[in-house]
């Protein structure tokens, strides 16, 4: 039987946030063993020697080839696509007609007029509805993550080196310089004999390189990785670590989508769209409307890959939002260690007492959005939160009004939900208030992180 769409399940709730706030999907998750050791010393990891992430089962693939592969990508895309050539890569951003964010992925242009875009699959499914509603000489082949497949390994490996020796081990283990090529472009590499591309990366403002290549090489390339990594402190990163590595470099994974406003496109979008793609919110901001929890690429720092130079969805209002000054701005979130400490005493009280924060990540839907409070009136959305063990802080990603993101300002975080949501990860609780802290994004390392 067809799964409802997402229309269908909007006119039996009634209301999108009615329908969100208590859907049972969890954040996404990353099925990968979550631990190799402990994940406080792996987090320490990419920042001392090297982190090896296993990046093979928590993202989907969409595979794009053919003559009018690129012309889609930049019928969708906010990003500009000149001299968008293959052994390149880019972070595709889309927006709905009004501006507001679909979502983000990395695109790879594997080769001429083969693309694969990896990601989180709000994005994915996007570009998939306009490939099949559009007049596209171009095919698509998804492989979705290891969670969802029906049966089979992923169509591809593909392992995240980070840290100040991840250029060594490269070299050790190919028996070559490493190459001198710019961020988010490729180069090969022979490895256990086999055939590797590696994409040039950076996390935490340390140098390192996305491996990839086919499933039934990926055992031959893990091992020779792991045995020249012996010698220069490679250390094999788990699920619960990984799942806070974007709190450093200040990428927010999973904006809700903005598919539910009154453009025909949309009304045609969420009658294709299965109600299982659009995942659920959780958090403390509590509106009927949904368009409050919506982004735009200017909020969450894209608004420097926004180029006017080719037409695509969302183009017009985009050019509006670039006219003005940007409403909020970026920034990380230190949470009070004191008010912290309280919310997660009061587990060991009488109850009920705050919302549980799971360590070292603390989300608990696929879209998390708490409301973000100065002198009692909301000022932002914090986004993502989670426990640095490297600088034994718990820090959460957010939107503020910019008058509020300079670093040292003084917010208030509201903790829990009111009323609480059916969502099974949600226990009887009492909202709290948690004092924070403005600092830069990206946090890990903000003074290296944008020159590296």
């Amino acid at each position: 039987m067809p799964s409802e769409s997402l229309a269908a399940a909007l006119a039996r709730a009634g209301s999108a946030v009615e329908l969100l706030r208590n859907l049972s999907f969890p954040p996404s998750t990353f099925p990968v063993k979550p631990e190799f050791t402990n994940w406080r010393s792996e987090q320490r990891a990419w920042l001392d020697s090297c982190a090896l992430l296993d990046q093979s089962h928590h993202m989907t693939d969409l595979f794009v080839e053919g003559p009018d592969a690129l012309r889609l990508f930049s019928d969708l895309g906010v990003n500009t696509f000149a001299n968008f050539g293959p052994g390149k890569a880019k972070q595709f951003v889309a927006v709905a007609p009004d501006g507001h964010l679909i979502g983000d992925a990395i695109l790879f242009h594997l080769d001429e007029d083969s693309f694969d875009l990896v990601g989180h699959p709000m994005v994915l499914d996007w570009v998939t509805f306009h490939l099949e509603r559009g007049d596209y000489k171009a095919t698509a082949e998804r492989d979705d993550n290891s969670i969802v497949r029906q049966s089979g390994p992923p169509k591809l490996y593909r392992y995240e080196l980070q840290g100040p020796t991840a250029a060594a081990i490269v070299e050790q283990v190919s028996g070559a310089p490493a190459p001198d090529v710019k961020f988010f472009n490729m180069a090969e590499f022979t490895i256990a004999g086999k055939r590797v591309r590696g994409l040039r990366h950076g996390m935490a403002g340390q140098p390192g390189f996305e491996l990839f290549g086919p499933w039934e090489d990926g055992e031959a390339v893990l091992g020779a990785l792991l045995q020249a990594g012996q010698d220069h402190g490679l250390v094999r990163v788990g699920a619960k670590a990984y799942s806070t590595a974007n709190l450093g470099s200040g990428w927010v994974p999973a904006p809700l989508p903005a598919i539910f406003g009154d453009d025909p496109l949309l009304a045609e979008y969420r009658e294709w769209l299965p109600v299982g793609k659009v995942g659920s919110i959780g958090g403390s901001l509590d509106s009927d409307d949904i368009a409050d929890y919506y982004l735009t690429p200017y909020d969450i720092g894209y608004g420097k890959t926004v180029k006017f130079d080719h037409d695509f969805v969302g183009r017009e209002a985009l050019e509006r939002m670039a006219q003005e000054t940007p409403a909020r701005t970026k920034v990380t979130l230190v949470w009070n260690a004191d008010d912290v400490t309280a919310a997660v005493g009061s587990m060991y009280r009488p109850g009920p007492g705050a919302k549980y924060i799971e360590m070292p990540k603390a989300r608990y839907a696929t879209h998390h959005e708490d409301a973000v409070l100065k002198d009692g009136r909301q000022v932002g959305i914090s986004l993502d939160v989670g426990y640095l063990a490297n600088e034994r802080e718990m820090v959460s990603l957010a939107t503020i009004d910019s008058a509020l993101a300079e670093p040292g300002t003084e917010v208030t975080v509201v903790w829990g939900e009111n009323p609480v949501s059916a969502k099974p990860a949600v226990e009887p609780h009492e909202q709290v208030q948690i004092r924070a802290v403005v600092a830069p994004c990206p946090y890990d390392a903000r003074e290296t992180y944008r020159a590296g």
